[in-house]
């Protein structure tokens, strides 16, 4: 069987599961969740020998740092695996919602109510977790999903679509309702991207190989691509603060989209912040690139260059850079930021209303770290992903973000004239 034949066959099966799973009942859904959480736990000693053999045959290849680091689970990591799923089952069904409901002036009632999308394509790199936390957002929200991993994580992508097969029959739903592109063909993204009669929706999270692979797809895409995030530290910041978020937001997981990769710092903070700040940075390991000015300030700092500005990093490295005003803080964010987290420290309600207001992301931050934009974070149980589209969702997907609605019209016999 050819990969375009195997595929299609998949979404084919995908659709058929989808009408059914629209229908299921709120208990059923939660039941097959749970299901799956006890499995995961019951078999981490499983996921991590296929997670083993991923992990050696990505330094095989050569792979290192961030991809590596995404790739690899522990025990820590399946059991918050397990613990994401629990949450999504906990989480309101919003299914059959009534959005708004209004009665026009010749008696129709119409009902604005909430619906699955139908089915959904993610493609992901190498992170096992999106597996699982894809696949059960996608079925608590009614939506079939077609999972296509990176090859780095295929043995522990198909150990987990094992599971969630297992857990969805085991509660007589059709395994179809969460299925895996087994084979690590990339041509598979170009077959999945040319059927939007049989997909809905593509999710993809990835870098600039994935943006290129998905350009012109006839499916419509929600990207979550870039996490180039800025933080501002501004004139009137507590600069206690300001060194805890900073160091947070760039230290705390670095191979993560919603990491620092750029800190800017007001004139007027910056002789008695940088040299605070670069210190603790350069003990966590941190490779600084700052601009001449900030050079002047913090030893061992590299040059920045204009390609820094625009680079997601994912690594312990940070870009760094003196700004005489809010403004013109505002106006980098704009040219270089991706749109998916930025940040002010500031004591002064006026600037942060000023940032809140003319910064464009998904997730603007007053006095916060940027690694708070995240799903589980956001009490969402999991994510499918964080868009910084303006169409349809921004920011963590979690179960509403993967519905759509309808309108229900109830009359007693009205025509229009």
């Amino acid at each position: 069987m050819s990969l375009e034949t195997e595929i299609l066959t998949m979404l084919a099966a995908a659709r058929r599961a989808a009408r059914g799973l629209a229908l299921a009942s709120t208990a059923r859904k939660n039941a097959a969740l749970q299901r799956l959480a006890d499995a995961l736990r019951e078999a981490a000693d499983a996921l991590l020998a296929a997670n083993r053999i991923d992990l050696e045959n990505a330094r095989a290849a050569g792979i290192a740092g961030a991809t590596l680091d995404r790739l690899a689970l522990n025990a820590d990591r399946i059991g918050a695996i397990a613990r994401g799923v629990e949450e999504i089952a906990a989480l309101p069904d919003p299914v059959g919602e009534t959005i708004a409901r209004w009665r026009r002036p010749n008696g129709l009632e119409i009902i604005q109510t909430r619906v699955p999308l139908g089915v959904i394509a993610i493609i992901y790199e190498a992170r096992p977790n999106v597996t699982v936390d894809a696949g059960a957002l996608g079925f608590k929200a009614g939506n079939a999903v077609i999972l296509r991993g990176g090859r780095e994580a295929l043995e522990t992508n198909r150990a987990l679509a094992d599971l969630m097969g297992a857990a969805l029959a085991a509660e007589d739903f059709d395994p179809a309702c969460v299925a895996i592109v087994r084979n690590p063909d990339r041509a598979a993204i170009q077959i999945l991207k040319r059927h939007p009669e049989a997909i809905d929706l593509i999710i993809p999270r990835g870098g600039k190989s994935l943006k290129e692979a998905l350009a012109g797809s006839a499916v419509p895409i929600l990207p979550h691509f870039d996490g180039i995030c800025h933080t501002y530290v501004d004139r009137a910041a507590d600069l206690a603060m300001a060194e805890e978020i900073c160091h947070n937001a760039k230290c705390g997981r670095p191979s993560v989209c919603n990491a620092m990769e750029t800190m800017l710092v007001h004139a007027e903070a910056a002789p008695k912040f940088l040299p605070r700040i670069g210190a603790r940075m350069r003990a966590a390991g941190v490779e600084l690139r700052g601009d001449a000015r900030a050079r002047a300030l913090l030893p061992d700092c590299a040059p920045a260059t204009d390609a820094d500005w625009d680079t997601e990093y994912l690594d312990l490295i940070l870009a760094v850079k003196i700004v005489d005003s809010i403004d013109e803080a505002i106006d980098f964010i704009g040219r270089h930021g991706s749109g998916l987290a930025d940040a002010i420290v500031t004591t002064d309600p006026q600037a942060a209303a000023r940032f809140e207001r003319e910064v464009d992301s998904a997730t603007v931050y007053v006095n916060a770290s940027t690694r708070f934009t995240d799903g589980f974070e956001f009490g969402f149980g999991a994510e499918t992903g964080i868009s910084t589209n303006r169409l349809h969702a921004r920011g963590p997907m979690g179960l509403r973000e993967l519905t759509t609605y309808k309108y229900v019209i109830h009359g007693q016999g009205q025509v229009r004239g």
